[in-house]
């Protein structure tokens, strides 16, 4: 442990960032990573110490040493050979690799490159990724195979296609738009042959969608929606998963599977939805015109759904700053972390995605709080009921940043009702469940591949120690400390310096500062 900790301040205090890329140590023919206690992720309470041996990216054992306080015996811990590596982590926490179910990998108009993105969710322990459509499927196919193969720094990649994309490589219907159900299954066909994981759904006509999700399904990839409001009067979520759709983004489309006394939402008669301050804002008032939390109607549509192994990935973050803008605004991770350009995309704007605020107020605010408590409940009791959650964040817009959204996500499923243990369960062994590894990656179980997060602070006790900024807290000499921020995070047996990482955008933010002679202004000031 000391040789690795000396590298590491030796690489600090020569600024090698700018002068070659960090991918990790490792991977070791053995790892032991010495004294831990385990959070498994499968609900189980924590226990340890444990010693955890991996060898060639394989859990072989989880050894108890000991008891909490007490002095390890030598004797009692497995052996390392004389090719492995010993990580200490003694007092430490370890959880399986967490599972972002949304994570787009940057984007041309947030000025985000895919490196920027990768180290800030490696930093905060994201070791897989299900990307729902973004710059086309060969670029995501070509970064997943570089992730495979170690040779960037990255989480896993599960690559979905957005329904009917094309790209230069892939063009099915040589460029005509899917008109017709036959068309819809020749692309979902197309799609699989390239190598794609799966689907992104926005909406279509029913029988484009109908023939869509049967014929993926009879492929066995998966599929995940964003029921748009341009498609979701005629087909909403129930409609999807009746016909194979396996999870569900955000909740759109959830209410209006739930109307009683209506078939659209009740829009003013001056909406327009490529107005976005005008779709957000009325999207804040769904939830209530929704069925009564436990009515019969809302029981119904939850139960088909559990029925059906529905997943809803919720992303209850993206939209945090609809109900306090100036919370998102004013995260203290947007000083060190966002880039510039990232910045500019955030701000006001009737052109950028997500950039909605024409004039956001306290009426939009309110709105939104309701919205969220009528949200939070479905979900909470969906969970209940033995419905699947998993977590996604879908970062990148409206204020939030990688990594750090993902870790805001797990504190809003925590207000939602779910117990600490609970919502670390979504963020790693449901997210598995869903893409279909869970006999791979979502916990620490022997035979299952070396994906972990470790910590030195006790994440169920405050969430906030996972930020790369780490948790405010009072020392015994009444002196305000930062704690916590991942310490390391394994992909496929490979050791990450978590700090490191974050040193390294750090540096690529400051880097475009100085380029821009740019300074972070909140917007509208001067």
């Amino acid at each position: 442990m000391k040789k690795f900790i000396t590298l590491f301040v030796i690489i600090i205090s020569t600024s090698i960032y700018s002068q070659e890329k960090y991918l990790g140590d490792g991977p070791f023919d053995q790892l032991i990573i010495r004294g831990v206690t385990l959070i498994n992720g499968d609900g189980s309470p924590p226990r340890g110490p444990v010693d955890i041996v991996v060898e060639n990216n394989i859990i072989k054992n989880i050894k108890s040493v000991g008891y909490p306080g007490v002095e390890i015996k030598d004797s009692r811990r497995p052996v390392l050979k004389k090719e492995g590596y010993e990580l200490d982590a003694n007092g430490m926490y370890l959880l399986p690799g967490f599972i972002d179910m949304h994570g787009h990998i940057g984007g041309t108009g947030q000025g985000a490159d895919y490196d920027y993105v990768f180290r800030l969710w490696m930093a905060h322990g994201i070791t897989t990724v299900r990307e729902p459509g973004g710059r086309g499927i060969d670029w995501a196919l070509n970064l997943k195979k570089l992730s495979a193969e170690n040779k960037i720094v990255a989480p896993r990649i599960f690559a979905y296609t957005s329904f009917g994309q094309t790209g230069k490589n892939f063009n099915p219907l040589n460029g005509a738009p899917i008109s017709n159900p036959e068309m819809a299954r020749s692309w979902v066909r197309a799609n699989a042959k390239k190598g794609a994981d799966g689907i992104k759904f926005f909406g279509a006509e029913p029988e484009i969608m109908s023939a869509a999700l049967d014929e993926n399904k009879k492929l066995g990839l998966g599929s995940a929606a964003h029921h748009a409001q341009l498609s979701v009067a005629r087909w909403n979520v129930l409609n999807s998963a009746r016909a194979g759709l396996t999870s569900m983004e955000h909740w759109y489309g959830l209410p209006e599977a739930l109307f009683n006394d209506r078939v659209v939402q009740d829009y003013p008669f001056d909406y327009n939805y490529q107005n976005e301050q005008h779709r957000f804002e009325e999207a804040g008032k769904l939830w209530k015109q929704a069925a009564e939390p436990y009515s019969d109607h809302w029981n119904n549509v939850m139960n088909e759904l559990i029925s059906l192994n529905f997943t809803i990935v919720p992303t209850f973050n993206i939209y945090e700053a609809n109900r306090d803008l100036h919370r998102a605004r004013r995260a203290e991770w947007h000083e060190d972390y966002t880039l510039p350009s990232l910045w500019k995309f955030y701000e006001p704007s009737r052109i950028s995605h997500g950039s909605y605020w024409h004039y956001w107020g306290t009426e939009q605010e309110v709105e939104w709080r309701d919205n969220y408590r009528l949200w939070m409940k479905f979900i909470n009791e969906f969970k209940n009921r033995g419905g699947r959650v998993s977590t996604g964040s879908d970062s990148g817009f409206i204020y939030q940043l990688y990594g750090f959204a993902y870790v805001r996500e797990l504190e809003l499923l925590r207000e939602a009702g779910f117990h600490p243990l609970e919502v670390i369960k979504s963020a790693t062994l449901n997210g598995a469940e869903a893409l279909g590894m869970d006999d791979k990656i979502g916990s620490v179980q022997i035979g299952k591949l070396a994906d972990f997060v470790i910590t030195e602070e006790n994440p169920l006790e405050n969430f906030k120690s996972l930020y790369g900024t780490g948790a405010i807290k009072l020392n015994e000499n009444n002196e305000v400390t930062r704690v916590g921020g991942v310490k390391y995070t394994v992909k496929d047996g490979i050791i990450f310096d978590a700090k490191r990482l974050l040193a390294e955008v750090k540096e690529m933010v400051n880097e475009k500062k100085s380029e821009e002679n740019w300074k972070l202004k909140q917007p509208g000031i001067k």
